[in-house]
């Protein structure tokens, strides 16, 4: 493993992610209340023994960078490293990242070192658990220029991803991208005794969809960049692979969730707090990582909590309930509040008075007699007593202190909410 260098991609502006990437970039948002998106491939990495690891960052990356540099360090002796590769003008290019593939591109001098014989490709806004000395394997095993990790499903979930479909090798031979038609599906549906021949139990899922995760040998993919002007990776560079080089697929069947948009994101961290979740955090042979706090234990006075996350440092007060909930660092949520169905992502601080920003505004956390209804409150928001935030049904739009998204209400992040504060119709 010594000979695979990571490259986790940043990822652009996370425009589907607003209003939480509005100060921060999309692998930096957090995540099941103490972590953030970046811990999830850097510590897959880690887990597998790839601990030489360059993260590619462009947009609001202050602090990502921040948290890479407080949370991951490597002894001097096995020399690992995860480094920041931030978008910059240098002698060969002086634009910003285009694209997935372009970033590579452009910081091509850093994957054409001798000790390099594997480039391994990874996202940083998705939620899944994966050792990837299989991967390799499998791709040593099979001689293939490329190997791409795929997931199994159903034709209806299948429209919403691009599909492989492979032959009776498990090279790729062909790609199509968000099938929507029955003849669509029909060319590229993928034999279900070979997923089960493979350990993959197919469960009337006939389409493989790609997870964004590519293994590459180092020099196919400089030649595939330096021939090209191609900018991403999933649309225009691994087609292209397929079509001049072996393309193997290595099937995953574990829990993998993308985690591009609000919807989803709402969606992945209320799973968390299921019983049991669909991903665990709770794993000795695989942990995720994030930076260690010294932050006291929660602090709870007679509430009553179900299916709920509740990080380090909060405290919680007599009568309030929660109901599956991801109750982030530092939050502090008064007496007799309601919070369900709901992603509170804490504060980056303790509250004083001095914090309050004036008279009127009051202190961080939740207030007496308050209730939060399905919904996202980003950090250091101040929520007086007796607000209302509930979400409803309707179109997505922008507010001074919240936005809504899919139906969801987002607090912004510092938003204040004085006291009697509801949701304006």
């Amino acid at each position: 493993m010594h000979s695979i260098v990571g490259l986790v991609l940043g990822g652009g502006k996370g425009t589907r992610l607003l209003p939480l990437t509005q100060h921060r970039s999309k692998p930096a948002v957090p995540l099941g209340g103490k972590y953030r998106l970046i811990d999830i491939p850097i510590s897959n990495c880690i887990n597998s023994g790839v601990n030489q690891i360059y993260v590619l960052t462009q947009f609001n990356s202050v602090s990502l960078h921040r948290h890479i540099r407080q949370t991951y360090h490597f002894d001097h002796f096995n020399g690992g490293f995860v480094e920041i590769l931030a978008a910059q003008q240098t002698n060969e290019a002086a634009d910003w990242y285009q694209g997935t593939a372009d970033a590579v591109r452009k910081q091509i001098r850093y994957i054409e070192q001798s000790w390099i014989d594997y480039v391994l490709v990874l996202s940083g806004d998705q939620l899944y658990r994966m050792d990837y000395r299989a991967m390799l394997e499998i791709h040593r095993r099979e001689k293939a220029d490329v190997t791409i990790a795929a997931v199994p499903v159903t034709r209806d979930a299948a429209r919403a991803f691009g599909i492989m479909r492979i032959n009776e090798t498990g090279r790729v031979v062909g790609f199509l991208e968000k099938p929507q038609t029955e003849r669509e599906f029909d060319l590229i549906r993928s034999d279900p005794a070979w997923l089960d021949s493979h350990g993959v139990p197919s469960r009337g899922r006939d389409c493989l969809a790609s997870m964004g995760i590519y293994l590459f040998n180092r020099q196919t993919l400089v030649e595939l960049l330096q021939k090209s002007d191609y900018q991403d990776f999933g649309k225009e560079v691994f087609p292209m692979s397929i079509r001049a080089r072996r393309v193997q697929v290595y099937p995953f069947d574990g829990y993998w969730e993308d985690i591009g948009t609000i919807g989803s994101f709402y969606e992945a961290n209320l799973a968390l707090a299921k019983v049991p979740p669909p991903f665990a955090f709770t794993s000795s042979s695989g942990p995720i990582y994030t930076h260690a706090r010294s932050l006291p234990p929660a602090r709870i006075d007679g509430a009553t909590i179900r299916e709920s996350l509740v990080s380090d440092g909060c405290v919680i007060g007599a009568g309030t309930t929660l109901e599956h909930s991801v109750i982030g660092l530092r939050c502090h949520i008064g007496r007799n509040v309601t919070i369900r169905n709901s992603v509170l992502m804490g504060a980056d601080f303790y509250a004083t008075n001095e914090s309050a920003g004036g008279a009127n505004v009051p202190l961080m956390g939740v207030g007496d007699g308050s209730s939060i209804i399905g919904a996202i409150i980003d950090k250091n928001c101040h929520i007086g007593q007796n607000v209302r935030i509930e979400s409803r049904k309707q179109p997505d739009a922008d507010f001074d202190n919240f936005s809504i998204r899919d139906g969801i209400m987002v607090a912004h992040k510092g938003a204040v909410f004085p006291n009697g504060w509801t949701l304006p119709q």
